[in-house]
């Protein structure tokens, strides 16, 4: 099922699922827990993020190509970091580069976004798909500048910022797809395409990382993972780092679940 969030005309904010000839059926009841698809046919008035997080853990390093253009070796256990729930941002809305606390080096990066669907731990790796709910698509946003020189050494400061976390357009269940790591990812700025590759190429693969996420962890309902980004970040751009101006247009591409564009800019003062 390829599900969405939406507000309607009259403000009220509800799931649905998103047919092949694009016409919108209402979810009603828990999405987490028992909900069934209605014959009520809705109009979307705006596109919202396909999930409201409980909580987003992003996983750092983990693909091999761009563990390789960061000049970092490949990690032995999957690199952990959190972003705020106050990071995600709608389809369509705009990425805002942070003018009070200003940062002048944010870069763009695609991922995959695995959203838990069950409360889970200690899940074993072979078990570990059964408490996906879907998939989306994700921009997880860093503040270079904040996430590797001015952080202390942790990166949260570079990627807790307002609207850093674009999730959308749709949340994609797994026998909608291929595999979670059999998919096609790219990153297209201002049309131009500056990441092309494939989740294959993940060190550690989405079962592993709910398997390692899980560790001694309750995972809650509504669980959002961020699974790393392949190479071509702006930061490594060759000859000079190409960070994001406001006017930019970033979108991702996920095959099997869409593309998430965003706006770029500037906070308001």
């Amino acid at each position: 099922m390829k599900i969405i969030r939406y507000q309607d005309a009259a403000g009220q904010i509800s799931y649905g699922s998103e047919l092949r000839d694009g016409t919108i059926l209402r979810i009603e009841g828990d999405i987490f827990g028992t909900h069934r698809v209605t014959e009520d046919k809705v109009k979307v008035a705006k596109l919202l993020a396909p999930i409201v997080p409980t909580q987003i853990l992003g996983v750092g390093l983990n693909y091999r190509h761009h563990a390789q253009e960061s000049g970092m070796k490949v990690p032995e256990v999957p690199v952990l970091f959190v972003k705020g729930l106050n990071t995600v941002q709608n389809p369509g809305d705009p990425i805002l580069l942070p003018t009070h606390l200003a940062s002048h080096e944010v870069d763009y990066e695609c991922e995959l976004a695995v959203v838990i669907g069950r409360a889970c731990k200690n899940v074993k790796r072979a078990q570990a798909l059964d408490y996906v709910l879907g998939l989306t698509c994700a921009n997880d946003v860093s503040a270079r500048d904040w996430q590797i020189k001015r952080g202390g050494g942790q990166w949260c400061r570079g990627k807790f910022f307002d609207t850093f976390c674009p999730l959308g357009p749709r949340l994609v269940t797994l026998d909608e797809v291929p595999g979670p790591n059999l998919l096609k990812i790219a990153t297209h700025l201002n049309g131009e395409t500056v990441q092309d590759w494939t989740t294959s190429d993940m060190i550690f693969d989405v079962p592993t990382l709910i398997e390692f996420l899980s560790g001694s962890t309750t995972l809650l309902p509504g669980t959002v993972i961020l699974t790393g980004t392949p190479h071509g970040v702006g930061m490594a751009a060759k000859p000079t780092p190409r960070w994001l101006r406001p006017g930019d247009e970033v979108a991702i591409e996920i095959e099997g679940i869409g593309v998430l564009s965003n706006p770029v800019q500037l906070e308001p003062a």
